[in-house]
């Protein structure tokens, strides 16, 4: 080979040495700036379907709603989550700097990621142990924002925990991110947040811990089953201890302090002050609780952290507990029930309701939920109607027994007493059945639902005359509210539980504002109210008028169900309507006995509402009930009734009657 082919031929293998080279490093370069590209394309994917993390909203944990009486006191929360968000101020120093020291000592360094922490974990790993890379802005991200991904341990998760903590450090101060941290936090026992567990542990608020309470608080999200104190005491205090040495390494507290605390026993004292959903009138708030879930979902009732104010009078509410279970007791029955409930018939709000004996027994509420028959306590229905429809008090009726009032409905008065002919005014006082039973033929079933619809009867009533009877079930809330629209001389207002709610910034999310209707006009209502006052002067209800000791005028109505197992007293005073119930909680066909006789209204409703109103109202100066002008009346001749001459002239015997005489059941048809 010659000296030119061999220097072209080594010529050559210098240069595919050099493009081997470069070549190389070209194709290395592409490959990593297509792997950049490529994993810059991977991470923005992960990106792109984040929840709306620039929202405060996002960081929201779930906080019960809380309910207030009406001297706001706190009487119940509805939570999934016990949980209590407090504020920087109201959190022991001790807490804040422990936890810091604890779970991310670095905190106030980095910007939501702390890369120093990540080698430290590797590092740890290596040696065998095993130390939390997540920084506190990582591991609020994972408990909130990311909730439901916290179990996804895929890098993509990683990745966007990561990213949006370092966002988040860019909208809030690190205080805010702590005590965001801290109220979210699991510490076992069902408490979420600083405060709840504080209360849950040892009975105090979060500023009252000292230094070893705090430190055994911050070392249980850790594990919270495997150092729960109050099963695995021994290992709540290593790890109690184990937070006191990194107290002590940062500097936050003293040798002297750190030896104290850790020589101290845990010494627990359970609390209740953060109040379980069962709350301190449970009837009522759970009554309180429905009526959110009309309007609200589950997330906001049970986790939206609002504060709801309601009508219920502590006062009056404690008046009708014991109203209801000192006659209870009196009769020595325990299977007996009772049930109250108080309207204002100026507001109608709701002052006092009594669901039940016993709430733990048996959480159905009585008062808002049990439909039960109302006996002669709906006649007050049939009475408005009369009256508006031009009938007179003092119209003459045969209320002898029985009476067949249709060819297919035949009516007797309780023991079949027969009253003779008497004014529907005294027919009311002896609450005769034949007499009612004919007034409501005469003016029509139509008549009879209308007006009690109006007046607040809310359920469905059938279109027939034998409902004046009360017939069929209505709950105590509703009668109630139908005798508030009496006590206000006609003006009906719903019965309201629920004054405002506020949203868990303090931003309104609901005001009552009133409402009134004029169910019946003003004549019609005070002219049956002077005929109910005569019910408690000179009728069934005697009972409460020698019972109460007030200063004020008292108009109502007994009822009483066939068996006696519905035993009632619907009445008022110009400030209050209260409805009273008592009977057996399984059925109303259940006979109610007292003292060995057979139960009646004067033994058992009549003394309850006595009682209350004795409690509420023996200090209050006395006011009159509306007046207003007698109504039109149509002539006594123009009203047919089955068995009556309709004359103005009474004719036959009058009776006077006790409750336990009058028979205030549906009649035999």
């Amino acid at each position: 080979m010659g000296i030119r082919n061999r220097r072209a031929r080594k010529h050559a293998h210098t240069h595919i040495v050099g493009f081997g080279l470069a070549g190389v490093i070209g194709f290395v370069a592409l490959l990593v700036i297509a792997l950049v590209f490529s994993v810059t394309s991977l991470v923005n994917s992960w990106l792109t379907d984040l929840p709306d993390y620039t929202s405060a909203d996002a960081y929201l944990v779930a906080e019960p709603t809380e309910v207030y009486d009406s001297s706001n006191n706190l009487i119940a929360e509805y939570y999934l989550q016990n949980r209590k968000s407090i504020t920087i101020d109201q959190v022991s120093t001790y807490v804040l700097k422990g936890t810091v020291d604890t779970e991310d000592v670095r905190f106030y360094q980095h910007n939501g990621v702390d890369p120093q922490g990540i080698i430290r974990a590797m590092v740890a790993q290596l040696g065998g142990n095993s130390e939390g890379a997540s920084t506190i802005t990582q591991q609020l991200v994972r408990n909130t924002i990311l909730s439901d991904e916290q179990f996804d341990k895929t890098l993509k998760r990683k990745v966007r925990e990561a990213y949006i903590a370092i966002q988040m450090e860019k909208t809030y101060s690190k205080d805010q991110i702590l005590m965001m941290y801290l109220n979210t936090i699991y510490y076992g026992h069902s408490a979420y947040g600083i405060e709840a567990a504080s209360v849950t542990y040892f009975n105090k608020d979060a500023k009252d811990l000292t230094l070893s309470e705090a430190a055994t608080l911050i070392g249980l999200p850790n594990s919270p089953s495997l150092y729960d104190p109050t099963v695995n005491p021994d290992a709540c205090k290593q790890r109690r201890n184990v937070v006191l040495d990194r107290m002590l390494s940062a500097g936050d507290i003293t040798q002297e302090e750190h030896d104290a605390a850790q020589a101290e026993d845990i010494e627990l004292d359970t609390g209740s002050s953060v109040m379980s959903s069962k709350g301190t009138y449970p009837y009522f708030t759970d009554y309180v609780k429905q009526l959110l879930l009309e309007d609200f979902d589950q997330k906001t009732v049970f986790q939206g952290g609002l504060k709801v104010y309601t009508t219920l009078d502590p006062t009056d509410q404690q008046a009708a507990e014991d109203a209801c279970n000192k006659q209870l007791e009196s009769i020595g029955d325990d299977s007996l029930e009772a049930a109250l409930v108080a309207v204002d018939p100026s507001t109608g709000y709701i002052k006092a309701m009594v669901g039940g004996r016993d709430y733990d027994a048996d959480q159905y509420n009585l008062a808002s939920q049990a439909r039960r028959q109302p006996g002669s306590g709906f006649k007050a229905f049939t009475l408005a109607a009369a009256i508006s429809a031009g009938m007179s008090p003092q119209t003459y009726i045969n209320c002898n027994s029985p009476i067949q009032v249709t060819s297919s409905w035949k009516v007797q008065n309780h023991y079949n007493t027969s009253y003779g002919t008497i004014t529907l005014a005294r027919a009311t006082e002896l609450s005769s059945n034949t007499g009612y039973a004919q007034v409501a033929n005469a003016i029509g079933a139509d008549s009879i639902v209308s007006t009690a619809k109006a007046m607040g009867i809310k359920v469905d009533l059938p279109n027939y005359a034998s409902i004046t009877l009360g017939t069929i079930g209505v709950p105590p809330l509703q009668m109630a509210e139908g005798y508030a629209t009496l006590a206000a001389g006609g003006v009906h207002r719903d019965a309201i539980a629920i004054d405002k709610i506020l949203d868990r910034n303090g931003n309104s999310v609901y005001q009552h504002t009133d409402a009134p209707t004029q169910a019946i006009s003003a004549e019609a209502a005070y002219a049956e109210t002077q005929v109910l006052e005569g019910v408690v002067k000179n009728g069934t209800a005697t009972v409460v008028n020698s019972n109460a000791k007030i200063n004020q005028p008292i108009a109502g109505k007994t009822g009483t169900t066939e068996y006696a197992g519905d035993l009632w007293f619907n009445g008022y005073t110009p400030q209050i309507a209260v409805s009273v119930w008592v009977g057996h909680r399984e059925s109303g066909e259940k006979t109610v006995y007292v003292h060995g006789s057979t139960g009646s209204p004067a033994t058992t409703s009549c003394p309850i509402f006595a009682s209350y109103v004795n409690a509420t109202l023996s200090n209050v100066s006395r006011q009159e009930f509306q007046t207003a002008a007698s109504p039109d009346y149509k002539s006594s001749s123009s009203w047919t009734f089955s068995k009556s001459s309709g004359s103005s002239s009474s004719s036959g015997k009058s009776y006077s009657s006790s409750d336990s005489s009058n028979y205030d059941a549906g009649a035999s048809e």
